[in-house]
C-alpha cells in the first residue's frame, strides 16, 4: 500500500482515538465497567473476522503466544480502567497528555531490562517530558486531591500501555492484526468482568446512553484507533505512528473545550506544550540513532 496513504490512514486514526476521553467523561459507569464493556464489544465485533479469515490461524496459534497475548489482555484491561478513571478526576488536557507519555515508560524498561543504550539527545526529551509532567501535576494539585489523583491515574495508565506496546510489538512477529488484537481484547474484557465481580459492581442498571457512548469507544477508539496503529507497524515506522499520535491530547483538548466548555489552566497548556516537545525530541533522536546503525 502507499506509505502516504497508510500515514494519512494513522492520522485519521489518531482523531478517532481522541474521542476516548470524551466518551468516558459522558458516561456513568464506575471505570472498570466501562473498560470491561468497551473492550467486549470490541472483541464481539471482531469475531465475525476471526471466525470467517482467521479460524485457522486461531486453532493452531502457540501456547507461548497465547500465553503472551492473554497478559497483554489483563494489562490493557488494566491500562484502560485507569484512564477511563483519570477522565473522570482530571482535566482532559492533562489526562492525555499524561498518558502519551507512555513511550518514555518504554524507554526506561528497554533501558533497565535490556540494557539498550539512548542517545544523549533522547536523555534531552525524557528529561524535557519530566519537566512538563512535574508542572501540570503541581498546578494540578491546587485543584484538590481528586485532581491530583486523576493525573496519577493517567501515569500509570501510561506505565501498563509501555508494557502492553513492548509484549504486542513482539507477538506482531506471529500473529495477524484482527487475532492478536480479538485475543488481546477477550482478555482484557475477562479479567475486567473478574475484577468488577470481586469488588461488587453491578453490571446492569446504568443509562443506555453509556452504553452508546461505550460503544462508539469501541468502535472509534479501539477499532478506527489503537487497531489501525497496529496495521499501520506493517507498512510505515513505529516512530511515525508515535509521533503521530502526539496529536492526541491536542485534538481531545480542543473537543473539551467545545463539549464541555473545559479550558485548559496555564499550567495544563504550558506542560503539556512541554512534555509533547520532549516525547518529539526523544523520539527524533531514537529514530536519527537507528538510522546511524542502518
Amino acid at each position: 500500500m502507499n506509505t502516504k496513504t497508510v500515514k494519512l490512514i494513522v492520522i485519521l486514526g489518531v482523531v478517532f482515538m481522541s474521542t476516548s476521553a470524551i466518551f468516558g467523561r459522558m458516561v456513568t459507569t464506575p471505570a472498570v465497567l466501562t473498560a470491561m464493556y468497551r473492550m467486549l464489544f470490541t472483541a464481539l465485533l471482531l469475531l465475525p473476522a476471526v471466525l470467517l479469515k482467521h479460524r485457522k490461524e486461531l486453532l493452531h496459534i502457540r501456547r507461548s503466544n497465547l500465553l503472551m497475548c492473554l497478559l497483554c489482555g489483563v494489562i490493557l484491561g488494566i491500562h484502560f480502567t485507569a484512564y477511563m478513571e483519570s477522565v473522570q478526576y482530571t482535566h482532559i488536557a492533562s489526562s492525555t497528555v499524561l498518558v502519551d507519555t507512555e513511550v518514555l515508560f518504554v524507554a526506561a524498561i528497554l533501558l533497565i531490562f535490556f540494557h539498550e543504550k539512548i542517545p544523549r539527545a533522547g536523555l534531552i526529551g525524557i528529561a524535557v517530558t519530566m519537566a512538563g509532567s512535574v508542572i501540570i501535576a503541581l498546578g494540578d494539585t491546587s485543584g484538590g486531591s481528586n485532581i491530583l489523583y486523576g493525573d496519577l491515574m493517567a501515569i500509570l495508565g501510561a506505565i501498563c500501555s509501555s508494557a502492553y506496546t513492548l509484549i504486542g510489538r513482539n507477538q506482531r512477529k506471529y500473529l495477524s492484526t484482527t487475532v492478536y488484537t480479538f485475543l488481546v481484547y477477550s482478555s482484557a474484557a475477562v479479567t475486567l468482568f473478574v475484577a468488577a465481580a470481586a469488588t461488587g459492581q453491578r453490571f446492569t442498571g446504568y443509562a443506555l446512553s453509556s452504553f452508546g457512548y461505550i460503544l462508539g469507544m469501541a468502535v472509534f477508539c479501539t477499532l478506527l484507533g489503537h487497531s489501525i496503529f497496529s496495521w499501520g507497524l506493517k507498512y510505515i515506522s513505529a516512530a511515525f505512528i508515535s509521533m503521530a499520535k502526539l496529536g492526541e491530547p491536542v485534538a481531545a483538548t480542543i473537543m473539551a473545550v467545545f463539549l464541555f466548555g473545559e479550558i485548559p489552566q496555564l499550567n495544563q497548556i504550558a506542560g503539556g506544550i512541554i512534555v509533547i516537545a520532549g516525547i518529539a525530541i526523544y523520539l527524533f533522536a531514537k529514530e536519527n540513532a537507528e538510522l546511524s546503525k542502518s
